[in-house]
């Protein structure tokens, strides 16, 4: 069975609560129970995961590459215009990352049109809300 990891990053654990003109009103649970439902729909195994921490990020990226995963829906938010060490930890495993972010970040502050994730994701989906997880999760289950 193929395992898909979803990995979010800073701040996300308060989805539904900050920002919700940006970011919409579900929240991380709510997002993870959408997703796990249509995991068993498409007959794919889940793990969730979320830090506001950098290096806990780090770390969970090498621990899913070494524990064999499909591919990983990752909304690594802030981070995505910050972070080398992130990108460096994605390509050095060899993950197969597609890179998910709700808003779009191309109409937003400038600081957030750059991404260090992007050149080495297999995909990016931003802008379209929560369903941006749903498509990168049946693209990763090859549906």
């Amino acid at each position: 069975m193929k395992t898909i990891a979803i990995v979010n990053g800073p701040n996300l654990h308060r989805l539904g609560q900050r920002e919700p003109g940006v970011y919409g009103d579900g929240s991380l649970a709510d997002l993870e129970a959408t997703l796990q439902a249509e995991a068993e729909q498409l007959g794919v195994a889940l793990r969730f995961f979320q830090s506001n921490h950098e290096g806990a990020l780090v770390e969970h990226l090498w621990e899913l590459a070494d524990a064999g995963v499909t591919g990983v829906i990752f909304n690594p938010a802030a981070y995505t215009h910050t972070s080398v060490a992130l990108r460096d930890a994605i390509k050095g495993a060899g993950l197969k990352v597609i890179e998910v972010h709700i808003s779009n970040v191309h109409t937003r502050e400038a600081f957030r049109h750059h991404s260090y994730i992007s050149p080495v994701a297999a995909g990016v989906i931003c802008g379209l809300g929560l369903k941006g997880y749903s498509l990168a999760l049946h693209a990763l289950a090859g549906q």
